[in-house]
């Protein structure tokens, strides 16, 4: 492995590190807003793994963007159901 292969993977180390670190300290109250600006970051994810995929010359960018894809699909749609049902709560019942 060359230093920059290194360095990217310290990197993506580090990220997973602080990402579970930040949404361990969020308060509940916050999970449905926050819950709704990672769809929309799951969006461009989509749409910029969908880029991938056309311009893929090997078959690993394409399984890699394939993927991404269909993770990201099923982040967003889940998303969706999760702040749906939340939202549901606090609906009056008629």
């Amino acid at each position: 492995m060359d230093t920059t292969t290194i360095q990217l993977l310290y990197l993506v180390i580090l990220m997973i590190f602080l990402g579970v670190e930040l949404i361990h300290h969020v308060p509940s109250v916050l999970h449905t807003p926050l819950m709704s600006g990672a769809n929309a970051i799951h969006g461009v994810v989509i749409i910029g793994s969908i880029i991938v995929m056309g311009m893929a010359d090997d078959t690993l960018s394409m399984i890699l963007g394939f993927l991404a894809v269909l993770l990201g699909t099923l982040n967003v749609v889940g998303g969706f159901v999760v702040t749906n049902r939340m939202l549901e709560m606090f609906r009056r019942k008629s």
